[in-house]
């Protein structure tokens, strides 16, 4: 079958109607200038074993290991998502506080070498409007920010930890499937403005940043306050209602997401990320 594109309003990512697993090289060409155009894909009736879903995933690139907790048995590149409907904690992934951005963030910013793009798979889902997935376009975000701030901005970097307030929400799955070495923080520098396929984005992850560098320390806390508070403008945001084998496929560098609220209910996505 031929691939159906269906962009969303304001080309808040697009719905792709195909058989991931028959897809010939001209339709995963198509994929990949659709990727890099809309900023997230999302799929739907995606009956994939992990072995498939690994396959189509090692078409975009080499997976990343994500060093904070093991990958699901026999395939390690695939990172469990759950939400147990026991936990008491915040949800893996989701808001860890009241402000408007928390929660928000951009995959393992804190390693040198951050994947360039997320896939999730989804498993068991919740009841409808539980547990959606929020997106953030830093493409939008990074286009309407004033003259002002994108010269201020522009050579500025941010520190970014595995410490960072987005951790709390890892706390239940620590406890049950941690590595040796989760507890020690991992940090890395990247600067806030980069070009990502000849286009300005914002690179900032609110869950992880601790610092920005190059800037006085008073004004460092107003322009991250700010620049938090951008980022997630309701303008710049989307959202993607989990059904059973549902994908979704995402710019890790361009794009923030945090996980919707769950309370009560069972919830298991599969994670590849991208190098």
């Amino acid at each position: 079958m031929t691939i159906k594109i269906k962009p969303q309003d304001n080309k808040k990512g697009a719905y792709i109607d195909c058989d991931i697993k028959t897809l010939s090289k001209e339709e995963l060409d198509s994929l990949k200038k659709a990727l890099e155009e809309f900023g997230v894909l999302f799929f739907r009736n995606q009956d994939l074993d992990p072995k498939s879903y690994i396959k189509f995933a090692k078409n975009f690139g080499p997976p990343a290991d994500y060093p904070m907790l093991k990958g699901l048995d026999g395939f390690p590149e695939i990172t469990v998502v759950e939400r147990k409907k026991t936990d008491i904690g915040p949800n893996f992934g989701g808001a860890v506080g009241k402000e408007k951005h928390s929660g928000f963030h951009t995959d393992s910013s804190y390693t040198k070498n951050p994947p360039r793009f997320t896939m999730l798979l989804a498993k068991v889902v919740p009841p409808r409007g539980q547990g959606n997935t929020e997106f953030s376009s830093q493409y939008m975000a990074y286009d309407k920010l004033p003259d002002e701030y994108k010269k201020k901005l522009e050579n500025i970097n941010g520190v970014f930890s595995s410490l960072g307030k987005i951790s709390a929400s890892r706390i239940e799955r620590e406890k049950e499937n941690s590595k040796d070495n989760n507890k020690k923080e991992i940090k890395s520098v990247h600067p806030i403005i980069k070009k990502i396929n000849d286009k300005k984005t914002i690179y900032c992850s609110p869950g992880h940043l601790i610092k920005l560098e190059n800037i006085d320390e008073n004004e460092a806390k107003n322009l991250q306050d700010f620049l938090f508070n951008h980022q997630v403008n309701n303008s710049f945001r989307f959202s993607f209602e989990w059904e059973p084998n549902s994908l979704a496929l995402w710019d890790n560098r361009s794009i923030l997401h945090r996980a919707g609220s769950i309370t009560g209910v069972d919830r298991i996505l599969h994670r590849i990320t991208i190098h």
